[in-house]
């Protein structure tokens, strides 16, 4: 979902773009942009096209989520895909670097405001430490896997993303759906906080970050205002035309998703402070004119 928005984004601005995908035959892209075949695990295939690249975008890793109506269940099997398809992607993003005889000048790696855990009232920037939840410890481990680049003189971004809203894909649809048939509302009770981002500014902030030559290290992208799960719901039924009155029991939420409730039960506050310290404007920094314009 978000490299499809970041393909745009960044050919809309001049840059040629090569898409690494483990099945190209399957990708829908405009004609200009370069396809090649990856396994996500090694850099066998793709060297020659890092040494002609002035940056590296990895967003590999298996959707915690998933991609039906509601989230998957984390099974024992389904965390350690979470986590070896981040770990594997990594690597190789890694190896394909050191491996090249002219090495891109920055890397951006994915990461998420799960690094920092759940929390409902602190308000976390960059400079806070991980949590100690599953997802905080992928989001570390994550992170920690192009480390190396540094010692390599790449520069290294890391991109601490929040809850992407986009029509075509993510939570965004899952939240639509409901309020469409007049059932939106608060999922359990509905105080946990929200940091949500909308697409064009997520691709946005990526692109600036490539560009910022000073840019280093971690990066919240989230909108400055986020919102609890009980504002959204009002919110969303605000811009639809529909009631949100209709609340989700937490206890029914944990029973159909298990551990993965976490997801939508919890949340932590962010703060974009580095962004903004840059110089980066958001387009949509309050959440009514974001759903107004992903809705319409």
């Amino acid at each position: 979902m978000i490299g499809r928005e970041l393909i745009r984004e960044l050919r809309d601005h001049g840059h040629g773009v090569v898409v690494l995908s483990r099945n190209p035959a399957e990708k829908e892209v405009p004609g200009e942009v370069e396809m090649v075949k990856w396994d996500a695990e090694s850099a066998e295939g793709w060297i020659s096209e890092v040494e002609r690249s002035g940056a590296i975008v990895n967003l590999a890793g298996e959707n915690i989520a998933g991609s039906g109506l509601l989230p998957d269940r984390w099974t024992e099997h389904k965390k350690r895909r979470i986590l070896d398809s981040r770990l594997k992607a990594g690597r190789a993003v890694n190896e394909a670097v050191e491996a090249a005889d002219s090495p891109p000048d920055v890397v951006i790696q994915a990461s998420a405001v799960g690094y920092y855990g759940t929390n409902e009232d602190r308000l976390f920037t960059e400079e806070a430490s991980a949590g100690t939840d599953f997802l905080a410890g992928i989001a570390e481990e994550w992170e920690d896997v192009s480390l190396p680049l540094e010692d390599l003189g790449v520069r290294r971004v890391v991109i601490r993303t929040g809850v992407v809203l986009s029509p075509e894909g993510g939570v965004l649809p899952r939240l639509l759906l409901p309020h469409r048939f007049f059932l939106g509302g608060p999922l359990g009770s509905g105080k946990q906080p929200y940091s949500w981002i909308h697409v064009k500014d997520e691709v946005r902030a990526i692109r600036f970050l490539l560009e910022s030559e000073g840019a280093s290290g971690p990066f919240n992208l989230t909108a400055p205002n986020p919102r609890s799960n009980q504002a959204f719901a009002r919110q969303l039924g605000k811009v639809l035309g529909r009631p949100s009155f209709f609340r989700v029991p937490g206890f029914l939420i944990r029973v159909l998703l298990g551990e993965a409730a976490i997801m939508v039960l919890q949340g932590q506050r962010v703060e974009p402070a580095r962004l903004k310290d840059l110089g980066f404007e958001f387009r949509f920094p309050e959440l009514e004119e974001a759903l107004s314009d992903l809705v319409s």
